[in-house]
């Protein structure tokens, strides 16, 4: 069974100090963060940025500051979102795909997300990898149900995502393919031999979905975007306590995890 690769999800678009009071926000403190995450067995960051005031930002100049401090840090990749918040334009979501990170996500449908829609129409979502392409940016494939998994197959058909292909499945958003192990035994087996896979489970979801991730050969996310507590009631005391406990969970279920260049490997990345 290859390496685990550990992506840390810091910030996300939606969750805020009142709710988890280490929550990092500024450039500074997410890079922080993901050094923080780095010692402790991650191997990338998915990034989301937020403005002076802590709103949602996808503003490509503050995404910049943040990749550069993470870079002047670590080696870990950097991977931004291009979800945004359900608010962003799609012009807006684009900006950080100008950075040319390795990889950047890239959502493969529509779905109700709690109260408000994540709109991801065909047309935008190949404006979105047909410049992910130009740029040399690998796609993280986010799927949030199985119909987006066979519209990134008909789109890999045609030539406009690349194979082998990464899947990142979103399960437990209320509105969206729910986070039971069938759900992602479901998932798992719909994607093509040769592709990779991590889940991030939501809330209640996030660990149990860790777990089974290891056992089946796929890769895990975990951070404060998908889910704010260490245990029931208990709130983490940072992102890199919940990579820690990965790490060291896979190690004991002889499973070892990888480096960032190992897993830049693992993943097909260009640096």
């Amino acid at each position: 069974m290859e390496k685990l690769i550990i992506t840390a999800c810091l910030t996300g678009a939606e969750v805020t100090r009142e709710q988890q009071p280490n929550l990092p926000l500024t450039p500074d403190e997410i890079a922080e963060a993901a050094y923080e995450c780095y010692l402790a067995g991650c191997s990338m960051v998915h990034v989301h940025a937020r403005d002076k005031d802590g709103n949602p930002t996808q503003d490509y100049e503050v995404y910049k500051q943040i990749k550069e401090k993470i870079e002047a840090k670590c080696n870990i990749i950097f991977q931004p979102s291009t979800g945004g918040a359900t608010w962003h334009t799609p012009q807006q979501r684009m900006q950080p795909i100008e950075l040319s990170p390795e990889m950047a996500t890239l959502s493969m449908g529509t779905c109700n997300f709690a109260d408000d829609v994540f709109m991801n129409t065909e047309e935008n979502i190949k404006i979105f990898a047909n410049r992910m392409n130009e740029l040399g940016v690998k796609p993280e494939l986010e799927c949030f149900e199985k119909g987006m998994i066979d519209t990134a197959l008909r789109f890999a058909k045609k030539g406009i995502i690349n194979t082998p292909m990464h899947f990142d499945f979103v399960l437990g958003v209320p509105g969206a393919m729910g986070g039971e192990l069938r759900d992602l035994l479901y998932m798992v087996e719909s994607i093509p031999a040769g592709s990779t896979w991590t889940v991030a489970g939501v809330g209640r979801y996030q660990l149990p979905l860790n777990m089974a991730a290891i056992m089946l050969g796929g890769h895990v996310r975990t951070g404060f975007e998908d889910n704010i507590y260490y245990s029931k009631g208990v709130l983490a005391k940072s992102n890199a306590q919940l990579v820690e406990r990965l790490a060291r969970l896979s190690r004991e279920f002889g499973r070892e995890v990888a480096t960032p260049d190992e897993a830049r490997v693992i993943l097909g990345l260009k640096k």
